[in-house]
């Protein structure tokens, strides 16, 4: 175990399931939280007694790093609505984004060279930090790709506040992963969908930590 701090996941769709059903496999214990209490519930109980379920107000007055698992586009009205009990904490943003196309596929919501991260660090509440983190890899590989036995596999943070490195790394490495800081939240373009450091943009896949040195 490394991380050291209360840990909550808040959303539990693709990316928060995967999240912390890889985080319960560490000796961390954490709560999670979703609109939907009876599938927190549910959840909880399948990953074991290290995770608890709680409603959102209390996950985010009890954690001191909040995984923040919810669609980009809810970000705004969640910051502002919990601003006061925000302050001073981890906010870690894995979100992307991005909508479904006519094709079958996806595109980007916003401007091609913004970033998810940029936008949401705008509406942070005061004192607050913000890791982009968790979201450069798909749900599959999120949860094949942790705890490799041999080469582990990357994932790629940035945050403008060295204070937290330490927090965003043990928190990566409890997930299962290498962390790797690719610098400030103005680069978290590159591992959002699309980005030169994301699985769906020119990475194209899990990587270790030598290819992924390669690449920056």
């Amino acid at each position: 175990m490394k991380t050291t701090s209360k840990v909550a996941v808040i959303g539990l769709g693709n990316i928060g399931q995967a999240v912390a059903g890889n985080l319960a496999k560490s000796e961390v214990q954490f709560i999670v939280a979703d609109r939907n209490f009876e599938k927190a519930q549910k959840l909880s109980e399948k990953w074991g007694n290290k995770v608890q379920p709680n409603d959102i107000p209390a996950a985010v007055k009890y954690a001191d790093i909040i995984i923040l698992a919810i669609p980009f586009e809810a970000f705004e009205g969640f910051l502002k609505e919990y601003s006061s009990d925000l302050e001073g904490k981890i906010i870690v943003d894995p979100s992307n984004p991005i909508a479904p196309d006519e094709n079958g596929g996806f595109r980007k919501i916003i401007g091609e060279k913004e970033s998810a991260g940029e936008i949401i660090s705008s509406f942070l509440p005061k004192s607050a930090k913000l890791v982009k983190a968790l979201g450069t890899l798909g749900v599959e590989s999120l949860m094949k790709s942790a705890y490799k036995t041999s080469e582990k596999a990357v994932l790629f943070y940035a945050t403008d506040d060295e204070s937290i490195n330490s927090d965003a790394e043990d928190l990566i490495t409890d997930i299962g992963f290498v962390p790797l800081k690719i610098g400030g939240i103005d680069q978290s373009v590159r591992i959002e969908v699309f980005g030169d450091l994301h699985e769906f943009g020119a990475l194209g896949k899990p990587v270790t930590l030598a290819e992924a040195k390669k690449k920056l």
